[in-house]
């Protein structure tokens, strides 16, 4: 032990050390490998259009104030929502930038006036007039909406409190210097839409034009000589040839960055001895589930997936397998256990009563909280105010003039504390069940977690019997032994399976599928076939070409992938366009071969005889200038074009004409013209003119991205 204690304290400073170096070599490593944080030399820089700079921080601020909206509205903000939102904001943020500038080149501008109109005119946006329109009489209340507006400016300019809530001055402040600023651009961007527009014209000499040309119609005669008549193996496309059609048509070829994988899928679904042991569970606790007289505590300490519902729901509203079990069981009865959606459940009767399906309410409303919950005025203050809003209405006072002046509810003071009709369960359970069990034209006195309520009952509909039920419900899950053994098996692959060639090897001696997910892009954040999976789209972008993945856990499977292909922004390579160009190559060449077969014939039917293989002549009698389809051939507009060149006119035959499906050789019969005298020239000219300014309004923003230099990031930053 005395040698031990020596090495320890004279080795102390050794280990120290080691220690204090492997830190700064970990450190220095964060600083020096990708984007260091250490030094601050990580970019902020999320894209730019035209080599202005979009940053990260305004970007996000943006997209959690549209995350915080949609929240605020009760929808779920999930990762395929997140995702929609960042696209959302970054196609707005790029428009922004590639159109300031011509905007501010021509002046464009927006006044106050204008921007009055756009709040509380006659032009108001929509969000302000729904919210201010009486759905009664679906007229829009312009008094009311300015007069809501001008507490809001007043609430605003006075600034923030020093204490207490600070919530409606938020809100004032997030209208004025955000809502506001984004309508006054959506003027701009539509006058800068409108003078484009304006710019449309349609001269009558196009319309007169049109209609003589698409009036034509045409009868041939010709001989069809299809590609497939040539054997593929006879014609080879080199990657220098199709390489030259990309350059000669860079426009049909770009491409965006974006990375290939193939993949092997190990599914991790529940099999059929885990769902029999979670019924066997289910069944096992029905017994206990019949006992017990608190459902809210039995669900909870059960591991209930839904949660106790401590209300009544109308048997129309009730939409569940077996309801009518259900509703026939006795108070305290449980039946199941049975399949719904993926899940078991049991359900039990609670109570039954008849209530209506819907009710239509109005209330006041004296808040002891705000929206986030915290304290806003004391209890005693809140119930003093309320009692006096109903020993107001009750002497006779005009319920919509008093909840205008003294609710609390902004979503309905200004509608006369109009809730309209509700279901069963969309209120807070203490407004809901007087709402329900209470009867028609009743008024009380409420209170809830968010303060007191004046509510009198308006209307009920449909009464009928409605339930309390209890369900206790568990999804159908796999076991940790299924989920242990298919990870280990795709553990197993991705471990000795670490090349492409091993790769394809394992997947054919094991029957596997190999599946491909072509052209991800890297802002991405899902795979199709897959789903959603940031860290696995990352992995592909960091790896090089033929690396194979650990197993990625994307929902009830496990996946191993191979990255097959990375494509840079630009042109794409001849092996990538392969697909597209060889056949349009293929045919050009086909068509030389059937051409120099045919050499030069002096009749249709002399060329037949030349493309043996039993070609005949055959005939088309409506060909239409208006349309490139030849009539039980296809799509072939160079012959349409040709049946209606005047110099082909009584002559026996064509020269030979490439198509879309074949070679064809041409005797135009006759070309002729059908007469419209009832053609309006004015109204087709204003209907074209019309469309035009849709086409130049639909296409702006497409046509200014390709003449504009934009860098998408956001891939870097997920």
């Amino acid at each position: 032990m005395s040698i031990i204690q020596q090495i320890r304290e004279k080795a102390a400073w050794l280990v120290f050390g080691l220690i204090a170096l492997s830190l700064i070599g970990f450190l220095l490593m964060d600083a020096f490998v990708g984007r260091s944080r250490l030094f601050g030399n990580r970019s902020t820089v999320v894209g730019s259009v035209n080599g202005e700079k979009i940053e990260y921080n305004d970007f996000q601020k943006m997209v959690s104030l549209q995350e915080e909206n949609y929240k605020r509205r009760g929808l779920a903000v999930n990762e395929g929502m997140q995702q929609n939102i960042r696209e959302g904001i970054w196609r707005q943020m790029v428009e922004e930038a590639l159109l300031n500038k011509d905007e501010n080149a021509l002046g464009l501008d927006v006044t106050d006036k204008e921007i009055n109109d756009m709040l509380v005119g006659a032009n108001a946006i929509q969000d302000i007039k729904q919210a201010f329109t009486d759905p009664k009489t679906g007229v829009f209340d312009a008094q009311a909406a300015a007069s809501r507006i001008n507490q809001m400016r007043q609430l605003w300019k006075s600034g923030p409190k020093k204490s207490g809530d600070n919530s409606q001055y938020e809100a004032a402040r997030s209208f004025f210097e955000e809502s506001v600023p984004q309508i006054a651009k959506m003027r701009i961007r539509e006058k800068y839409t409108a003078l484009l527009a304006s710019s449309a014209y349609v001269p009558k000499w196009m319309i007169e034009k049109g209609n003589a040309d698409n009036s034509q119609i045409a009868s041939i005669s010709y001989v069809n000589n299809p590609y497939f008549t040539v054997a593929d193996s006879l014609v080879k496309v080199a990657d220098n040839e199709i390489a030259d059609y990309i350059n000669n048509h860079k426009d049909q070829f770009h491409q965006e960055e974006s990375r290939s994988i193939a993949y092997v899928v190990f599914d991790a679904a529940p099999t059929t001895d885990d769902s029999a042991k979670l019924r066997q569970q289910l069944a096992d606790m029905k017994a206990d589930f019949v006992k017990s007289d608190n459902p809210e505590a039995f669900l909870a300490r059960m591991g209930s997936d839904q949660q106790f519902y401590d209300g009544y729901k109308g048997k129309s509203q009730i939409m569940v397998p077996n309801k009518d079990s259900i509703f026939s069981l006795a108070k305290g009865e449980v039946f199941g256990p049975y399949l719904d959606a993926g899940s078991y459940v049991l359900a039990k009767k609670v109570d039954e009563k008849t209530l209506p399906d819907s009710v239509k309410a109005r209330h006041i409303l004296v808040a002891t909280t705000d929206r986030s919950g915290q304290a806003q005025i004391p209890d005693s203050i809140a119930k003093k105010k309320i009692d006096s809003v109903k020993a107001l209405l009750e002497s006779g006072a005009n319920w919509d003039s008093v909840a205008f002046k003294l609710s609390d509810d902004p979503g309905s003071k200004e509608k006369g504390g109009d809730l309209g009709y509700f279901g069963s369960g969309q209120m807070v359970k203490e407004f809901n069940d007087f709402c329900f069990e209470g009867k028609k034209g009743e008024a009380r006195i409420i209170k809830t977690q968010f303060g007191y309520h004046y509510v009198q009952i308006e209307d009920q509909k449909n009464i009928e019997p409605a339930y309390k039920i209890a369900y206790l419900s568990k999804k159908i899950d796999a076991s940790p032994e299924t989920d242990q053994r298919v990870s280990g098996l795709a553990n197993q692959f991705a471990g000795e399976n670490r090349d492409p060639k091993s790769f394809d090897q394992a997947i054919q001696k094991n029957n596997y599928h190999k599946l491909l997910a072509p052209d991800i892009q890297p802002s991405e954040y899902s795979i199709p076939g897959l789903g959603p999976n940031r860290s696995l789209i990352r992995w592909i972008y960091e790896g090089k070409i033929g690396e194979i993945s650990e197993p990625f856990p994307i929902g009830d499977k496990y996946v191993v992938a191979e990255i097959t292909e990375i494509n840079a922004e630009g042109l794409m390579s001849p092996a990538k366009a392969r697909p597209q160009v060889e056949s349009l190559l293929r045919n050009k060449k086909k068509a030389e071969i059937i051409i120099k077969k045919l050499g030069a014939p002096a009749s249709l039917e002399a060329a037949a005889t030349a493309a043996g293989g039993g070609q005949t002549v055959q005939k088309a009698d409506s060909v239409l200038f208006s349309s490139p389809m030849i009539p039980n051939t296809g799509m072939e507009p160079k012959v349409v074009g040709s049946a209606f060149n005047k110099t082909l006119v009584g002559k026996p035959v064509s020269q030979p004409i490439a198509g879309n499906g074949g070679v064809f050789l041409i005797k135009v019969d006759n070309v002729s013209a059908t007469s419209n005298p009832n053609a309006d020239l004015q109204q087709q000219r204003f209907v074209q003119t019309q469309q035009e300014k849709s086409r130049i309004s639909y296409m702006l923003m497409d046509a200014l991205r390709k003449l504009a230099e934009v860098k998408d990031n956001r891939g870097k930053f997920y």
